[in-house]
Order: structure tokens, then sequence, then C-alpha cells
């Protein structure tokens, strides 16, 4: 299959899918990169008390199931959840996650600990053992709340960054100039803009979608305002975009239709018709990541449940 995405094992090797149930809808979800945790992941859970959770899990590869390895209270749903980009795991074992304030824990074997918490006024509002954090400088450029935040590969994945928000454009940043932003796109209705992804090979291109959208857009920055790709197979609204971290032209969309669907955009500006790849979940797909590190497995949660799947 000449398509970039690695094609299934002879069967009897291994199982395609495993797939977890967490104890509450699973909200927010992403992969470990550590070279020895092959296959961990941290989950968020959507609970309406202020009584919400962050559970580590793993896959035992002997027996196939996934196991709780550690879960902590975190009082607010976490709206997004990363692991610190240590792929040679030579630095402390962190996961931050956001919700409330900004937080920042050291994952142990067993146990989590938190060793940072940060709020939007440039405070430090609590700090343990070694880890420090403040906030540089707070940005106010859009005109309205903001909804995601991606860091492009380009300059060495450090100083160029783009958001999006409730006022419906993405805006690009430089941290080396953060006097100004450039708006590279702003929805037509002004619809809010809720996740935002940026090519993880080529810092040209990132993804964007509106709410209650059924479809997601692909921009290129060098030709702002004008969508180059269409995305728009879906059936119910979008919730999840995920680029390939190994191919500049393979792209993963998920969304409350139980769909994931798995396209090649590299004949852009030629119009993209169908998904090359798809596949139907057990309910509405609510978030999607891809292993930055084991590119042939992308995680998608619906309900309660976890599924890592392999494509």
């Amino acid at each position: 299959m000449q398509t970039g995405v690695q094609s299934a094992p002879p069967p009897g090797k291994r199982k395609e899918i495993y797939k977890y149930e967490a104890p509450w809808t699973v909200y927010s979800m992403n992969w470990s990169v550590r070279p020895d945790k092959r296959f961990r992941l941290a989950l968020g859970s959507f609970v309406e008390e202020y009584n919400n959770k962050v559970q580590i899990v793993s896959l035992d590869e002997e027996t196939s199931d996934f196991m709780s390895r550690s879960t902590f209270d975190h009082p607010y749903p976490t709206t997004k959840i990363m692991w610190i980009p240590d792929s040679k795991g030579a630095y402390p074992d962190l996961l931050a996650t956001s919700g409330d304030y900004l937080r920042v824990w050291r994952v142990g074997d067993t146990d989590t600990r938190q060793e940072c918490l940060l709020n939007n006024t440039g405070q430090v509002l609590g700090r343990v053992n070694l880890v420090t954090g403040h906030v540089k400088t707070q940005l106010i450029a859009h005109d309205k709340e903001v909804y995601d935040i991606a860091f492009s590969r380009a300059g060495g994945g450090r100083d160029m960054f783009a958001s999006v928000g409730a006022d419906g454009s993405v805006r690009m940043f430089d941290l080396r100039h953060l006097e100004h932003s450039t708006i590279i796109y702003e929805d037509p209705q002004h619809h809010p803009l809720l996740r935002l992804a940026w090519n993880k090979q080529d810092p040209n291109y990132l993804a964007t979608m509106a709410m209650d959208a059924l479809e997601v857009i692909i921009l290129d920055v060098r030709v702002p305002c004008t969508p180059v790709a269409r995305l728009n197979n879906h059936r119910a609204c979008v919730n999840g975009i995920a680029w390939a971290p190994h191919s500049s032209c393979h792209v993963c969309t998920a969304a409350d239709d139980h769909q994931a669907l798995i396209w090649d955009i590299q004949q852009m500006p030629r119009a993209i018709e169908d998904p090359i790849l798809a596949y139907t979940a057990g309910g509405e797909i609510n978030q999607i990541q891809w292993s930055s590190t084991q590119p042939d497995w992308i995680s998608i949660c619906y309900n309660n449940c976890m599924e890592i799947l392999r494509v």
C-alpha cells in the first residue's frame, strides 16, 4: 500500500487494537515519548463536579492489557495534557496539564506529585522540589477566549507558535518579536476555532476546525487567509486533528460520527476527495493523538474508552 502509512502485520503477530476502559468519561489524552515507556498514556476525566482525575496507564505487551499505574486529583477537567518532549529519557519524567491553572507533575512508578502551579498573571502559585516555573509574558492578541495553541517545528520548535480562539482567527507569533502577531486565517462567519495542529514535518502547513464544523481546513502560512484544502467527509462535528509524526502529507481527523479518518494531502491544491483509511469506533470520538515515537499507532477516546490502533 503506497500511502506512507504502514500496512498491518501478518495475522497472529500482534493485535491491531488495544482498549482501555476508564472509570469516567475521557476528555483529554496524550502519549509519553520516553523510549523506556513505549505504550504509556495520560488520560484526563470529564466530571461535572469539582472532582476530576488524571490517570497514567500503560500497556502490558505480554498480557495485551492496559494497567492503571497512577491516578491523581485534578479539580477541573484537563483541557490539554502534554508529556515532557524528552525522547531520550534524560530529564525528570514530567507531565503538564491545563485547566483552571497550568500544572506540572512529576510521574513516578506508582505515584504522581505536583511540582509546579502557574496562573495567567505571571505568578507562580506553588513550587516544590527541583522544578521551577514562571510565566514569561502575557499576550493580549485575540479579541475573545483562546482555545488552543501549538508550536511549529520551524526554527528548532521553540519560537514560532500559533493560536486559535472564540474570535474565529488563527494568529501566528514569534517569541523573538512579541510586539506583533500575524492573522493567517479568519473564519468567514467568525465561528470560534477550537483546535489547531501544526504539520510535524513541514512547518508551512497547519490544520484547524471551527465549532460544530463537519470539516477540517488545511492552511499554508505562505498563502494567508485562503485554505489550501478542506477535508469534509465527516457526517458530524469534528473534535480532533493529529498529523503524522513521520510524514508531511498524512493527517488524521476524528468526529462525533464515530469515525477516525486518515487523509493523504500530497495532491494539494487539488481537492482531497476521500480518506485513505477509516476506523469506526463504538462512540463519538472526542480526542485523537498520533504517537510521535511509534508512528504506526494512533490513540482515540470515546465515552469512557481509550483505544490505540495500528495504522
